[in-house]
């Protein structure tokens, strides 16, 4: 009679396995099938001082480090980046440092036809923020180390234009850099 039990047991306690495994599947999908909006508002709350939010164009390189995030948009990159701006804008705990691939300021029409028109755009949504030039290969080096500490998100678009990804290292949004070197100096 025990054996009969056992070999019940056995085939049960596989089946709530599998369930158990079943189960998880349906989150999995749900990550996979959530939009870069929703990601964005999801980990918006949790991102702060020296975390990264990246819009960039779609040939920017997959990098491997663990704490870079990507998400394809399939959208077009000044649609991503106005979305981007407002929420980030409308969170008091963050605001973005922003920087831009130097190269841009170099890259001609006859070399990426559209190109003028694209800078045009993006300064006139750059305006009034401060903007920083650094060169491309430096950019990448700072995503690559702050990545290994720190949570990058990156939202690819749909842009075919070079240097026109829009990199954004976020600051503490209620405590500001003045404030942080007056502290620092009455420590001395």
């Amino acid at each position: 009679m025990w054996k009969k039990r056992e070999m019940l047991i056995c085939p049960l306690i596989c089946f709530m396995l599998l369930l158990v495994a079943c189960a998880r599947e349906p989150e999995e999908e749900a990550d996979m099938a959530m939009t870069w909006e929703q990601k964005l508002a999801q980990e918006l709350p949790a991102l702060g001082h020296r975390n990264w939010i990246v819009v960039a164009d779609s040939a920017f390189p997959l990098q491997i480090s663990p704490g870079i995030e990507v998400v394809v948009s399939g959208e077009d990159h000044f649609a991503v980046l106005e979305k981007v701006f407002r929420a980030i804008d409308a969170s008091k705990h963050i605001r973005p440092r922003i920087y831009l691939d130097k190269e841009l300021s170099y890259v001609t029409e006859d070399l990426a036809p559209g190109i003028e028109a694209c800078r045009q755009k993006l300064d006139g949504m750059l305006k009034g923020r401060d903007v920083v030039p650094v060169l491309h290969e430096e950019l990448i080096a700072r995503l690559d180390q702050a990545a290994r500490t720190f949570r990058i998100l990156m939202v690819k678009t749909n842009l075919t234009l070079p240097y026109t990804t829009v990199f954004m290292e976020l600051d503490c949004g209620y405590w500001k850099p003045e404030s942080e070197a007056k502290m620092r100096e009455w420590m001395k």
